[in-house]
């Protein structure tokens, strides 16, 4: 068995892996950006129905002021 050659495919398979795995965080990334800039995980709807769940009606600066606090946090 020559060890050399088998080092050297052992070496191409790990990276091979590792440029693969890096490939696919980016990509994974992409798309999940792309989800939640399609699909926001809150809208003003959910705010509306969440205050008055509470036991309190939201005006619409209170859901403006909710909406762009949860905003700034994605």
């Amino acid at each position: 068995m020559d060890w050399g050659a088998f080092l050297l495919d052992l070496l191409k398979i790990i990276g091979g892996l590792i440029v693969g795995v890096i490939i696919g965080f980016f990509i994974a990334r992409k798309v999940m950006k792309k989800q939640l800039a399609e699909n926001p995980p809150i809208n003003e709807k959910m705010i509306k129905a969440m205050m008055s769940g509470m036991g309190r009606t939201p005006s619409q600066k209170q859901v403006n002021q909710m909406m762009k606090s949860m905003k700034k946090y994605m």
